[in-house]
């Protein structure tokens, strides 16, 4: 799955109960899904699921703001990587 199918999920999914809960909400619930994901790592357990629940609020919030995380991504890093100068 790509960056994008798995934005348009997370949208599909999320999107009106996030919109409703609002940018502010919506990024207090992320932090809090970081630090459980501190948590997994400091007890070296349940990280893939906080990993994911990362990255699923993360992709809420850019849905919120209009951001495409896949473009964006690529634009910042894909010219960066070994032997794409």
């Amino acid at each position: 799955m790509r960056i994008s199918e798995a934005q348009r999920l997370i949208r599909e999914m999320y999107f009106q109960r996030d919109r409703a809960r609002g940018l502010l909400g919506t990024y207090l619930w992320f932090i809090e899904e970081v630090g459980e994901l501190a948590e997994a790592m400091r007890e070296g357990e349940g990280m893939e699921e906080e990993f994911a629940d990362v990255l699923a609020w993360l992709l809420s919030l850019a849905n919120l703001v209009g951001v495409d995380v896949e473009g964006a991504f690529l634009s910042k890093y894909y010219d960066k990587a070994p032997g794409r100068s």
